[in-house]
């Protein structure tokens, strides 16, 4: 470890952090939006001044490369530039920053390699801005499609599409789901990322090793259809409320849940957004419609779509008994990735090397690298502890722990590429 290299990461991720603050709290940087934009460019601007070369792929995300580079297969280093509305810091922009750290240190030791070495800066990985993650990196490997260039930003309300073509993306390409960066350019793809839970911290270290990253299946809206009525005159018998309906289907999904996990089933469900209209607020009334979110996670398709069944036979049942209708948007799949084992070995011994236990840390978050896997490119990842999550202003990275996960990157990068 160099002071160099601390002083490089300290002064980057202040100067991210300033130019993304949020006038409320956190950070944001939008998906295809300023924030996600200005720190493009601001990562340009220091790459530029340490002699590396910057290019940007056809979906605007944004590449490092040495000058030395010969156009052959590449390991990529990578990760995501975007956050969530009123975020952390370092969800994503961890990585970015560790692979940029190291490709610089490759060009300044002057470290030659068998396959050359790149950065990749990704757009659009979270999915709180158009309903659906992994955007720039399911561009690169041709995953997007028209459809998803008509989603809409829950604030702005322009398109996928008109986002893209404002910095720049070939839609065209993407409609046509292109390889935007060619497959044979890629020998293999390495991320650094932040534990988004607190498993590292309860175990005392600094850093974890990835071997699988949990698919998810997700409903962005389902809705629950029943009818108004007045409070005081309407009989239990002849209600549709939809309050009681979503309320009794979401307690149901939880105890089969519980069932399923203390059956030894990796899974965890969520309900992330739950509303009554609005417009038709009042104490009095018997609400008919609210909006619901329902997202499943798990190490193991399988259990997706067995537990899936599960919720709609649920559904169902909730249908007949309290005269209710449930209707449910597109159903959104991300499968479940495997991380190739034997680099997941090789980034374990480099940590063991340095003093770490080098603790498998399966991912419960989604993240790039299992677009990449799951598109047949060999990738592992290092998570970083994590004190309060993330997804929230208080993300709170030691700045040793991202070192020490940089240093068993770049180790590793050598045993890799020698």
């Amino acid at each position: 470890m160099t002071d160099l290299w601390r002083e490089q990461a300290d002064k980057l991720f202040k100067d991210i952090e300033a130019i993304s603050r949020d006038s409320h709290e956190g950070i944001t940087r939008e998906t295809y939006g300023r924030g996600e934009s200005e720190a493009i460019s601001y990562l340009a601007d220091f790459a530029l001044t340490h002699d590396l070369v910057v290019e940007y792929d056809r979906a605007g995300n944004v590449i490092f490369k040495r000058k030395s580079d010969n156009g052959n297969a590449a390991f990529w280093y990578g990760s995501h530039l975007d956050s969530v509305p009123q975020g952390g810091n370092y969800d994503g922009l961890a990585g970015v920053i560790a692979g940029l750290l190291c490709l610089c240190r490759l060009d300044r030791e002057k470290i030659e390699t068998t396959h050359s070495v790149r950065v990749l800066g990704l757009r659009g990985e979270e999915s709180a801005w158009y309903g659906k993650s992994y955007i720039g990196s399911r561009a690169v490997v041709g995953t997007l499609n028209a459809q998803d260039l008509r989603l809409k930003n829950r604030f702005s309300k322009r398109t996928l599409g008109e986002a893209m073509q404002a910095v720049g993306a070939d839609t065209d390409a993407i409609c046509r789901q292109e390889w935007l960066i060619d497959k044979s350019q890629f020998a293999g793809y390495l991320e650094v990322h932040i534990e988004q839970a607190e498993s590292l911290e309860r175990m005392g270290q600094a850093l974890g090793i990835v071997p699988g990253i949990r698919g998810n299946l997700r409903h962005n809206l389902i809705r629950c259809l029943g009818e108004d009525g007045h409070s005081g005159a309407v009989a239990r018998e002849d209600r549709h409320d939809s309050v009681f309906a979503v309320s009794e289907l979401v307690a149901r999904i939880d105890n089969r849940w519980s069932e399923y996990v203390a059956g030894g089933k990796d899974l965890v469900v969520t309900v992330g957004t739950l509303g009554t209209n609005a417009a038709h607020h009042a104490v009095s009334r018997i609400p008919g419609e609210v909006s619901f979110s329902l997202e499943m996670r798990s190490l193991h398709q399988s259990t997706l779509d067995e537990f899936y069944e599960v919720a709609l036979a649920e559904v169902k049942a909730i249908e007949n008994e309290r005269k209710v209708r449930f209707e449910f948007d597109k159903r959104i799949d991300t499968a479940p990735a495997a991380m190739h084992e034997p680099w997941v070995e090789t980034f374990i011994q480099q940590a063991r090397q340095q003093g770490h236990q080098g603790v498998r840390t399966p991912s419960g978050a989604g993240h790039d690298a299992a677009v990449f896997a799951n598109a047949g490119i060999p990738s592992a990842m290092i998570f970083i502890r994590n004190q309060h999550g993330s997804h929230n202003p208080n993300e709170a990275m030691a700045l040793d722990d991202f070192l020490a996960a940089s240093e068993v990157l770049y180790f590793s990068t050598l045993e890799l590429t020698s």
